[in-house]
This record gives structure tokens, sequence and C-alpha cells, in this order.
């Protein structure tokens, strides 16, 4: 299930879980709501394996700010608590979950 999250359980979620995909976004934004159908999808079929996660940047500017968030969508990959990687701009279903994919088997 796709959750949205905030500034009070980001760390937990990205510490608590091996490998999470944050999707920064505001409820506004065009590219954010062609990917979230998308996203929908992936967070079905990585369910156990990957967490996948969406932070409103209107409601948590101060997030936004700490990862310097310019564009959205912005895409953020987290393995073992740590940032690993990141996408800016609408990207296709089978790039994320090809990332995902490469993650789970590093």
């Amino acid at each position: 299930m796709l959750q949205q999250i905030n500034k009070d359980n980001f760390e937990t979620t990205v510490r608590e879980n091996d490998v999470v995909l944050v999707d920064f976004y505001a409820d506004w934004c065009g590219p954010c709501k062609a990917l979230h159908p998308s996203l929908v999808s992936l967070a079905e079929k990585f369910e156990g394996k990957a967490k996948i996660v969406k932070v409103n940047v209107d409601q948590n500017q101060e997030l936004s700010t700490q990862f310097g968030v310019r564009s959205i969508p912005a895409l953020f990959y987290f393995k073992n608590g740590e940032l690993v990687g990141k996408e800016m701009g609408l990207q296709s279903q089978t790039k994320i979950a090809s990332n995902l994919d490469q993650l789970l088997a590093s």
C-alpha cells in the first residue's frame, strides 16, 4: 500500500525498512499525478520487499529543503537507512521497478 509520510515518521520509515522509495510530490503537480498510478502498482508488486511512500512538499517544506528537492516529482531511493539514489521528473514504472530490483539484489 502506498503510504503518506511526514517529518514525524520519515526517519523511522527509512530506518526500519531495508529498501524505501520516497516520492516527493504536490497535489497540483501534473507529472506527479501521472506518476501516482505507477507508484500504487509498484507498492503492491514490492509489498513485503520494498516500501514506497509519498511526501507532500507543500506540507513538509522542512523535508523538501533537507533533501534539496527543487523539482517534482522527485524520487529518493534509500537502502538500510542511507540515501543511495535519486531521480527528478516523471520516470517510467519499468525504470523504477528495475531500480528497486537492483537495490533488493545488492
